[in-house]
């Protein structure tokens, strides 16, 4: 299925684990450093640099672009690393995450009290990925280098659902429908 983002509460909770996506539209980058400083803002009661709200989150690092590219490679970050973090941007309006494995119980329940997803990207295809990739832009932290949060437009972008908003888990559910066939 096609998806527009950013996506209402209402279009993520309409999304189910299994379901594969091509994403379009504006997304933008955080890792773990990036997070940490977002949730800071937040406890200071600061203003963050891009709109949360309806918001997907690529937990991603892109190395820099060459010559003639829009960005350089854009495979996802293990997404475990910034649990710590991803509650308090899903309370703020966050709607999408995009990473690789598993996530902890707090941000599950986190996504299914205020309506979030989690797509999984495949890891060890970050070349392929960056060329969905149609412009890319630093928003904020540009002292984290290629950590910074990027403003990305994205085109086609191959996900699938891991989590959905009723708190079903495709790394749970995929392993047992195998060994129940």
């Amino acid at each position: 299925m096609e998806l527009k983002v950013p996506m209402s509460r209402e279009t993520a909770k309409a999304l189910k684990a299994g379901d594969r996506v091509l994403l379009s539209g504006v997304i933008y980058t955080a890792r773990d450093a990036a997070h940490k400083r977002l949730c800071e803002t937040v406890e200071k009661g600061e203003k963050l640099p891009f709109d949360i709200e309806n918001a997907t989150i690529y937990f991603v690092g892109p190395t820099p672009a060459k010559p003639g590219q829009v960005i350089g490679s854009a495979g996802p970050t293990t997404s475990y690393r910034m649990d710590a973090y991803s509650p308090t941007l899903i309370a703020l309006g966050q709607t999408g995450m995009i990473g690789k494995g598993k996530r902890n119980e707090t941000v599950k329940k986190a996504m299914m009290e205020h309506g979030c997803v989690y797509f999984g990207a495949i890891g060890g295809c970050g070349a392929l990925l960056s060329k969905c990739v149609k412009k890319a832009e630093v928003v904020a932290y540009p002292d984290l280098g290629t950590e910074a949060v990027h403003r990305l437009e994205i085109e086609n972008f191959p996900v699938v659902v891991v989590m959905d908003c009723q708190g079903n888990n495709l790394y749970e559910q995929g392993p047992k429908a195998y060994l129940e066939h």
